[in-house]
């Protein structure tokens, strides 16, 4: 049953209601995550649920790529090229799948970790870690991508969506807002007041929350005694879903279903996607004092690749040759990302400044004053002059 089949069965809340909902029943998420790879693989011309084969190559190509990517991203930071870098090795089909769903005019809103989404999104793979290197608050132009820049910060980045989609809506434009986030922001604030305006407001936004089951180190049953994440949605009165984080087709198909139900019924939607990111938090972390080898192996087997290459595999959609070729293409990303990192930008410091508030606030002029004095006096012991 798809979202717009459950809304038949319960008319939609307004604005003009008077009270609140009083059947929850079609708000409530999936009894179980929606999975659909392995699932009729080696019958119906080998498609999962439908879903026509071209595309499921397509997402195994950009999984591929994916993979590849962290890996590369994640030696660069080693190397120091890049001042940190938090890996999504194992749950990559999350955020390529449902950045896959998005039209043009869509935007995104990702969270620090989706690096892939952005990349899935139609920036260049470069620019995408811009800011993981510290160069500037941002690599690309967020209004012509369409993408907002990455959020440390967690949750920040979700009532920012609800702002943007419900000015859309008010100037009558029909695209969605699809907001990144991990399951540790949904214990903020700013994750329970951005899912309160988008139910109330009628804001077209779609939240995925990608469950790896830590908040850093903190396990996931110390974090939350709800049921599931997607159960949060029937609080706020928007529907819930849950999908198999590592199967990229369930999540195409599931993030597909809610943004169209978003960009059609102008109302929020709530995903949760169960995954595991098995490399850790980020290049200076280390896993082994929260969680076990055995636990991270045990996913290894649910792995979204893993998962994919099986099926493709079992419907006869996949030989060898398609498999170097799609490896040939992630290794030439490689290359072009240590390409780009062997030489180290001069970034000016007092960009710092630059893009942060419309009019600077007194005490933003202030910080600049002091930092553009203290350059100059370095510029003059050191002879150079400051640009």
């Amino acid at each position: 049953m798809t979202l717009l089949d459950r809304a038949q069965g319960s008319a939609p809340w307004t604005p003009q209601s008077t009270g609140p909902r009083t059947e929850p029943g079609p708000l409530l998420p999936d009894a179980a995550p929606v999975r659909l790879l392995g699932e009729d693989a080696a019958g119906s011309a080998g498609t999962a649920a439908g879903l026509a084969p071209e595309l499921l190559r397509t997402l195994h190509r950009r999984l591929v790529t994916g993979r590849r990517f962290n890996e590369q991203a994640t030696a660069l930071a080693k190397q120091g090229r890049l001042a940190v870098y938090p890996s999504s090795t194992g749950q990559e089909a999350c955020q390529i799948a449902a950045a896959g769903v998005l039209q043009p005019t869509d935007w995104l809103f990702p969270s620090y970790r989706d690096s892939l989404a952005a990349v899935a999104r139609g920036i260049d793979p470069v620019e995408v870690l811009t800011l993981l290197r510290g160069d500037a608050h941002s690599g690309w132009d967020p209004r012509r991508n369409r993408t907002a820049p990455l959020a440390t910060p967690l949750a920040t980045q979700a009532p920012h969506a609800v702002g943007l989609a419900r000015a859309a809506a008010l100037r009558g434009e029909r695209l969605v807002a699809l907001v990144l986030m991990g399951d540790g922001a949904t214990s903020e604030g700013d994750f329970h007041e951005a899912l309160n305006f988008a139910a109330v407001l009628r804001a077209p936004v779609v939240f995925l929350v990608q469950n790896n089951g830590y908040a850093i180190s903190v396990p996931l049953a110390k974090q939350s005694a709800a049921p599931s994440l997607a159960h949060k949605a029937v609080g706020y009165g928007l529907p819930g879903r849950l999908v198999d984080g590592n199967d990229a087709a369930a999540v195409h198909q599931v993030v597909g279903e809610a943004v169209e139900y978003a960009r059609d019924t102008g109302g929020p939607v709530l995903v949760e996607a169960i995954t595991y990111r098995v490399d850790p938090h980020t290049n200076a972390d280390d896993p082994r004092r929260y969680r076990s080898p055995e636990e991270a192996a045990a996913w290894r087997d649910h792995d979204p690749l893993v998962l994919m290459e099986r099926h493709l595999r079992a419907a006869g959609l996949l030989d060898e040759e398609q498999r170097s070729a799609a490896a040939a293409e992630a290794e030439a990303l490689a290359e072009r990302m240590r390409a780009a990192f062997r030489t180290d930008p001069r970034p000016d410091p007092l960009d710092l400044f630059a893009h942060v508030y419309a009019e600077p606030t007194p005490q933003l002029r202030e910080q600049e004053a002091l930092l553009r004095a203290e350059l100059a006096a370095e510029a003059e012991s050191s002879g150079e002059e400051h640009r």
